[in-house]
């Protein structure tokens, strides 16, 4: 089991800053090595079956090295304070990125099947946040623009459906239900693809 050193005084906490903010960077480490209990602590909150405790004491330790870097004892807080606030930051914005990554991942995982016998994901059922936006850029006469990103991201299928459902590249703009006749598919299975490929383009965009 993990043991960490009990916390300096007050007086220890300012001498070892005094020492870092004169460049010394031995002193630096001594403060993260004296503050890592801080961090084993929040860390507790966030602990789960599916999360490596390791890997959470590691961010947090990030938090904390970047809070000793910043602190400034002249704002009247003490470092312990000041500290608490950049762990918890720190393990948050890890957190909040994977769930971000976990809703994406979901978005295309199926969830049931309709009533021609096709798989339903969520991304089916939801509208996608700017959609508009995207058919704008897409039947625009800037497709040039987005051409390499078009035909690298997008698979076969995803580029003829969307070629064929907003008149791109000599196709004339057509129905989902044309097109689902033309291509031998079910015309909730050529909403899917439209959806998944403009949801592609979006992300692929905003990068």
């Amino acid at each position: 089991m993990q043991t960490f050193k009990q916390p300096l005084s007050f007086e220890e906490e300012s001498y070892y800053l005094s020492r870092f903010h004169a460049g010394d960077t031995e002193a630096r480490n001594l403060l993260v090595e004296y503050n890592l209990r801080l961090v084993a602590h929040i860390v507790k909150k966030y602990q789960t079956s599916s999360r490596c405790t390791e890997d959470l004491l590691s961010i947090g330790t990030i938090g904390l090295i970047k809070a000793i870097n910043t602190y400034d004892e002249k704002k009247g807080s003490r470092l312990v304070t000041y500290a608490s606030r950049c762990i918890e930051n720190e393990l948050l914005m890890r957190l909040r990125r994977e769930r971000k990554e976990a809703r994406e991942v979901s978005l295309y995982e199926p969830i049931g099947i309709d009533k021609e016998g096709n798989e339903i994901s969520l991304i089916d059922i939801i509208s996608i946040e700017d959609e508009s936006v995207l058919h704008d850029v897409i039947i625009s006469d800037h497709i040039q623009s987005i051409r390499n990103i078009y035909f690298k991201i997008l698979t076969k299928r995803e580029q003829t459906v969307l070629a064929m459902r907003y008149g791109l590249y000599d196709y004339q703009e057509q129905t989902q239900q044309a097109i689902a006749t033309k291509l031998n598919i079910s015309r909730s299975y050529v909403s899917r693809i439209e959806k998944k490929a403009l949801h592609k383009l979006r992300n692929a965009l905003s990068d």
